[in-house]
Order: C-alpha cells, then sequence, then structure tokens
C-alpha cells in the first residue's frame, strides 16, 4: 500500500492558484508550489504604481510568507517550460522534473499586440511589478525631459501620453496619468507648465469598456473628458515606435507610450499540446479539466471556461479565485472517494472601473452605480480583497492622501539610467 499523500504540483501564485492553496493545504495532501516570481501581485491596483500612487510593497506579497503556516506547501522560485503528460512530470528551465499526482496550472497571461510584437519596446504592457515601474520610470522622466527641452514641437511630444485599449485598465491609467499632470504636479516645474500635458486615450472599438453597459461606457468617456483626456474611438493604431503612434490616417507626437489593448495566455496549452482559442487559453471541459487528463486542471486567465449560457468566464481575479476553490472542492471530493464530475459554476459579482480619484463606474447587471459613491464602493471593494491589516491600512491612508492633497508620494524615478 502507497503510504506517500497525494502530490499535487501548482505552476502560479496568482489569485487561482494561490486560492487553491489555501483551500487544500488542509487535505490529506502534499503541495509543490511552483513560480517564477517570489511574490503575488495584487493585479487590479498594479497602475497605481505605475501612476505613482501606491509603492510596489503595498500590492505585493512574498509566496513564503503567505504560505508560512501551511507545512503541506513547499515553495519553488522556478520557471516551467513543459509539461509530460505521459509520465506527470512537469518539466522545468534548469533541466529537473518534478512528478505529480494531480497538476493544477495557474499561470496567467501575458501582453498581446496582435501580430505586432516588435510594439513592446515602445509600448510597454502593464503585468507585472517591473512593468510598472518601467512606465512610472519613463512617465516621470519625460517631465524632466520636457523640463530641459528647448524645441516646442518635441517638448508637447515629451507631454504626451497616449494608452492604447479602452478597457478597464486603459480607462484606470488615463484617468490617473491626466491628474497627475493636471494637479499633483502642478507648479512644481519652472520651464513647463504641466497642465499642458495631453493624454490621449486610443480604443479600436467604438466605445470604452465595451463589457460594460453602453450607458456606463458613456458615463467614463464624459468623466475622462472633465479630467483632460482626449478619447478616439474607432479608429486602431497601425503604426508604433519611439516617436508615437499611428491611428486611423493621423499620427500623433507622443514620446510615452501604455499598452492596454489586449492580453495572450501563457503558453500552457503549448505545454499540454492541448486545444486552445484564439488567445491562446486552453479550452477546458465543464470541470476544468483538460480533456483526456482528468488529473490535470487549468484555472483563471490560462483556461478558457464557459458560463452556463456559453460566454467565457472573463479574466479577472473574482473568477480566478472561484475556480481555485472549485478546483479543491473537487480534488477533496475525489480523495474522499467521490469520482463524480463536478461542473463550475462562475458567480458574476459585477465589473468595475475607477476614473480618477473621484469617479469610477460599477456594473452589476441589474443595477449600477457611478460617480463618487461607486468610488467609495470601488475602494472599499479593493482594500477588503488586499492581504494584511497592515497593507489594507496603508493603501488605505494613501487613497485618503491622495484623495484630500491631490498629492502622490510614490514618484521615484527608479532603476535605468540616472541621467535623463
Amino acid at each position: 500500500m502507497n503510504s506517500e499523500p497525494h502530490h499535487v504540483v501548482v505552476v502560479g501564485a496568482g489569485f487561482g492558484g494561490l486560492e487553491f492553496v489555501r483551500a487544500i493545504a488542509k487535505a490529506p495532501v502534499r503541495v509543490t508550489l511552483i513560480d517564477q516570481r517570489n511574490h503575488h501581485l495584487f493585479q487590479p491596483l498594479l497602475y497605481q504604481v505605475a501612476t505613482t500612487s501606491l509603492a510596489t510593497s503595498e500590492i505585493a506579497w512574498p509566496i513564503r510568507h503567505l504560505v508560512r503556516r501551511e507545512q503541506a506547501v513547499t515553495t519553488l522560485l522556478a520557471t516551467v517550460n513543459g509539461v509530460d503528460k505521459e509520465n506527470k512530470r512537469v518539466l522545468l528551465s534548469d533541466g529537473s522534473r518534478i512528478a505529480y499526482d494531480t497538476l493544477v496550472l495557474a499561470t496567467g497571461a501575458r501582453h498581446a499586440y496582435f501580430g505586432h510584437d516588435e510594439w513592446e519596446e515602445f509600448a510597454p504592457g502593464l503585468k507585472t511589478l517591473e512593468d510598472a515601474t518601467t512606465i512610472r520610470r519613463r512617465m516621470l522622466l519625460a517631465f524632466e525631459r520636457a523640463e530641459r527641452e528647448t524645441d516646442a514641437a518635441v517638448r508637447q511630444a515629451l507631454l504626451t501620453f497616449v494608452i492604447i485599449g479602452g478597457g478597464p485598465t486603459g480607462v484606470e491609467l488615463a484617468g490617473t496619468i491626466a491628474e497627475l499632470a493636471h494637479a499633483t504636479l502642478r507648479g512644481e516645474f519652472r520651464n513647463i507648465d504641466t497642465r499642458d500635458t495631453k493624454v490621449v486615450l486610443i480604443e479600436a472599438g467604438d466605445r470604452i469598456l465595451p463589457v460594460f453597459r453602453p450607458d456606463l461606457s458613456d458615463y467614463a468617456k464624459s468623466a475622462l473628458e472633465r479630467l483632460g483626456v482626449t478619447v478616439e474611438l474607432g479608429r486602431p493604431v497601425s503604426a508604433c515606435d519611439a516617436t508615437g503612434v499611428v491611428f486611423g490616417e493621423q499620427r500623433l507626437a507622443a514620446r510615452t507610450i501604455i499598452w492596454a489593448a489586449g492580453v495572450a495566455a501563457s503558453p500552457a496549452a503549448q505545454w499540454l499540446d492541448a486545444e486552445a482559442d484564439r488567445a491562446g487559453r486552453v479550452v477546458v471541459e465543464d470541470d476544468l479539466t483538460v480533456p483526456g487528463h482528468p488529473e490535470i486542471f487549468v484555472v483563471g486567465d490560462t483556461a478558457l471556461a464557459k458560463r452556463g449560457d456559453g460566454r467565457p468566464v472573463p479574466g479577472i481575479a473574482p473568477a480566478a479565485k472561484q475556480a481555485g476553490r472549485h478546483v479543491a472542492a473537487t480534488l477533496k471530493s475525489r480523495l474522499a472517494g467521490d469520482k463524480a464530475r463536478r461542473p463550475f459554476v462562475y458567480k458574476h459579482q459585477g465589473d468595475l472601473a475607477t476614473i480618477g480619484k473621484r469617479a469610477a463606474v460599477i456594473d452589476f447587471g441589474r443595477f449600477s452605480v457611478t460617480g463618487w459613491l461607486a468610488w467609495w464602493l470601488w475602494g472599499i471593494a479593493h482594500i477588503f480583497f488586499l492581504i494584511g491589516l497592515r497593507n489594507r491600512i496603508a493603501v488605505a491612508l494613501s487613497w485618503l492622501w491622495i484623495y484630500t492633497t491631490g498629492q502622490r508620494s510614490a514618484r521615484l524615478i527608479t532603476q535605468g539610467r540616472q541621467s535623463p
């Protein structure tokens, strides 16, 4: 009789992976949690690091610390580059292999440039802490370079910020950058007026926030325009380089461009040689298993799971956490001898997006909330989901300070070359 406990390998310590580990930790299993970074990241607030509102330590926590009390969980800092399904092995980049009885892939997503990967150099996306600090550095250096620039055209290009993509991330970035330029930095420079800054949000579709109701999209557009953001609709970007972008037939000179237009799943489908959609998401069964391999689960942004009406489950944090809990419950049932299939039922809790420091939109389906009340509800919800009392207090105080004074304290230019 095999006395070894059931071994579960979890790849990815994002929302789905970490939720699974917490839910399964007390079961009779041994868990190996693998991630290529040593921290869990609260991605919904990543844009606030990029736009100087929060420090990196306020939205990220060491994985080892989060699972320190779970003696059955071993954490490995490593990069996975394949899966041997037949022999039940996870392949690591250093050539080593880790055997599993059950495998949970929660590897998230990366940027997608729709066949123009060369644009990434000029228009970084926002998925990691490194992305956030890169964008923050480029943005703040643009103001510093504009302060020294004598050519009016070059100075205006330095003071022009373009965000490509009108989803929640793009809207949140545009609103916060506008407030930073028009309010926070006002009066701090001598040769430029930061109120001359131009923030342009470009969306290829006919409205921003396309997953929201049309009236909420209209509200968000009006709220951005009140903050001084120019919203360009219906003209996709066709070129992007170090000096600007082309959308429609228009070229716009800009030295800071941020990509918020699309994502692609991790290469998990390639590791598994499994069917995937155009975004690279693994097409999973209704119980989140890989077809033909009930011992392999895929959750979060890496999975193409379907709702009851056939629509895809959205790639948001609540969906990933629900999937992680579902897989843990399924595995517990299996270990108890219940082999019955357990379809995943996603419960949508609403769509949220903030627009600057005094407005937001929340779409609960049957009803919605906008304005300052939505902003406060948005803030309360995000503080609630942060990990640790200290971080909740720190973020709440930071937001209260920004709300009352307009000042953002995380305006540090770090990494890269010292000289602008």
